[in-house]
Parts: C-alpha cells; sequence; structure tokens
C-alpha cells in the first residue's frame, strides 16, 4: 500500500496491496455484480467527530464520541449518571451540528466531515481505520459498485469530497464506484425517505435506503438473479432492520444472494438470509477473497 509511511499499521490491518490484478466480481461470468453497502461512522471510519450532550439543568454542553454515545444514549434522560442529559436537535447549533454540512463557510473553508477526514490522515491509520476498512478497500480496488448508508447528515457531495481525501492520501487505489449514497439525517433525503407524518429512527431509515439501493442496482445494472448483495454495520439497532431489509429483499428478488455484515462483533459475523432462514459465520480469514460476497 502507497499511504503515509509514517503510519503504522495495526496488527489485525490486512495489506491488500495496489498492485494485485483485480479480482472479478463472484457470479462475473453469468452477468452478475457484488454490490458493497457501508456504514460509516465506527465501521469504515473512526473519526473524531464529536456529538454534543447537554446538561438539562445548567445547558452545558459535554462533547462525546460517536462510541461513547452508541452506549449512552439508551441512558439520557434515566435515573442514573445521565439522568440530567439530553440532546439537542437544532442542525445549527444542538448536538449533532457536527455531523451536518454548514452552510455559510468562510472561503477555503471545509466542511466538517472533510475537515475530520483531513485530521485523521495527521494520524496513525490505525487510529481511523475501522473494522470494515479492509472489506470497503476491496471493494474500492475492484470497482464493486458501493453504497454508503451513514446517519450522517451531509450532502452526498461532501461525503464523496472527504473520501476522496484517502484517495489522494493513498489509502485507496482509486476512487469509489458509487452505487448511492444515502446520509439519512440530510434535511431533505432524510424527510423524503421517511415518506412524511412521523419522524422515522435512524435504523428505519437505513432498512428503507437499503431497499433503494438494490432498486437502483437493478435499475443500473439489470435485474439479474446473479447479483449479490452485501451490507455492513457496527450498530446492533441498525443490523436487526438491516436483516429485515434483506429478508423484504430475498422475497422480492429469492434468486440473489443476500449479506449481512455484523462489524460490531469479534469475530465479525458474515449473515446470509435465505427465504426462511438464515446463516452465520465468522469472517477471519486473511485473503483477498474473504472480502468477496
Amino acid at each position: 500500500m502507497t499511504g503515509n509511511m509514517n503510519n503504522s499499521r495495526g496488527p489485525s490491518q490486512l495489506d491488500l496491496g495496489f498492485g494485485l490484478p483485480l479480482q472479478p466480481d463472484r457470479n462475473s461470468e453469468k452477468g452478475g455484480r457484488s454490490f458493497y453497502f457501508f456504514d460509516l461512522d465506527d465501521n469504515v471510519l473512526h473519526l473524531q467527530t464529536p456529538i454534543f450532550i447537554y446538561d438539562l439543568r445548567t445547558g452545558a454542553e459535554r462533547a462525546v464520541s460517536t462510541g461513547e454515545f452508541a452506549k449512552i444514549s439508551s441512558s439520557l434522560g434515566k435515573p442514573g449518571p445521565y439522568e440530567f442529559f439530553g440532546v439537542n436537535g437544532d442542525d445549527r447549533v444542538g448536538s449533532f451540528r457536527k455531523f451536518r454540512d454548514h452552510p455559510a463557510l468562510g472561503s477555503g473553508a471545509r466542511q466538517p466531515f472533510v475537515q475530520d477526514i483531513q485530521e485523521a490522515l495527521e494520524l496513525p491509520d490505525f487510529h481511523w481505520k475501522g473494522p470494515s476498512w479492509e472489506c470497503f478497500e476491496y471493494a474500492v480496488h475492484n470497482e464493486r459498485p458501493v453504497a454508503l448508508i451513514t446517519a450522517r447528515g451531509h450532502d452526498p457531495a461532501t461525503i464523496r469530497e472527504g473520501l476522496s481525501q484517502l484517495a489522494k492520501a493513498g489509502f485507496l487505489s482509486r476512487e469509489p464506484n458509487y452505487l448511492e449514497i444515502y446520509p439519512v439525517s440530510h434535511p431533505v433525503l432524510g424527510p423524503e425517505l421517511g415518506g412524511g407524518g412521523e419522524r422515522k429512527s435512524t435504523a428505519e431509515l437505513k432498512k428503507r435506503a437499503i431497499i433503494r439501493c438494490v432498486e437502483a442496482a437493478m435499475e443500473q445494472y439489470g435485474n439479474n438473479p446473479h447479483h449479490r448483495f452485501g451490507m455492513s454495520d457496527d450498530d446492533p439497532d441498525n443490523i436487526t432492520l438491516i436483516t429485515q431489509a434483506k429478508r423484504l429483499l430475498k422475497a422480492r428478488y429469492p434468486q440473489n444472494s443476500f449479506f449481512v455484515i455484523h462489524a460490531g462483533t469479534r469475530p465479525v459475523i458474515k449473515y446470509e438470509i435465505f427465504c426462511d432462514h438464515m446463516e452465520s459465520s465468522p469472517l477471519e480469514a486473511q485473503t483477498q477473497l474473504h472480502f468477496e460476497f
């Protein structure tokens, strides 16, 4: 790999090597493509983007990481250490403001997502590569159609710009072959996905985005029974609804293969979805084909 030579690689990181030949899609001889869907935060990337929780008594804010927020979010406002803490949903000044684009930036300023990636690239790569990084790197290197389905609310163009920094820095061999980008908290895309009415949970919006992405794949690449679809996420709540989405899709497209990758476990677990059951297997092999759905 031709990344920053000052960056050290953790023992679990696998160097795919950009000099390797491209691997064909598993069903390429039948016209099938392998589609890779990814969550971003704490899955592909560990970024230092803060979430702010608020002391409801004083209004003081406290910054927490995405990982910490995932652990404490269900405890906010309930008896215990976070009884008097909550979130502010204002996109401009609230808890998730760093996960949104800022409409009025000064000349030369970057959106928070782009800044966070640039700052991450100053660190050794084991700090910012998430559990699904190697799978993402493999999919990008082999030009698989990639969809990003994230809880962030940035414009899709901002996410493209941020990930482009990884290619420019040599950590990706090329720009991703984007199928779709769904930031489900985007002020326009989110409500459109939700279909109006009551606000839907992030997990529910991701479920709907997955279905949209499979429909887009069938439209762009043809309705081929040999297409294969996998989605990687680290959040257990998301995994539950992702699995529901894949079951719905399996019922609609019974000849296609559907997979869910739970990157929040050790080892990472791959589930294959069938019409009447699912099968799981740990992902522990250290070869390129380890990442092929």
